[in-house]
C-alpha cells in the first residue's frame, strides 16, 4: 500500500523540526514522490548527510511503503 503525501511530509517534519517539507506525487501512482526539504538542520551538512537525514526520518519506508522519492534538499538562505 503506497504512502499518502501527508505521511511522507508529516514524518520528515518529524525527524527535523523546523523543516520546509513541499512533496509532489511524479506519476499519479501514490509510488513516486519528489520532496523538496528546506530545514536549518543541514546547514554545514554535504548533501549525502542531508539526504541521510530525510531517509532517517521516512524510519525504514524507503524501498517498502515508499517506492521512489527524488530528494532536493537545502538550508534556508
Amino acid at each position: 500500500m503506497p504512502m499518502a503525501p501527508g505521511d511522507i511530509e508529516d514524518m520528515i517534519k518529524a525527524g527535523i523540526p523546523g523543516a520546509k517539507v513541499t512533496i509532489r506525487d511524479l506519476a499519479g501512482d501514490g509510488d513516486h514522490y519528489a520532496a523538496e526539504v528546506v530545514a536549518e538542520a543541514f546547514r554545514g551538512k554535504t548533501r549525502v548527510q542531508q539526504h541521510q537525514m530525510v531517509y532517517d526520518a521516512l524510519k525504514g519506508h524507503m524501498g517498502g511503503m515508499l517506492h521512489a522519492l527524488a530528494l532536493q534538499t537545502s538550508a534556508p538562505d
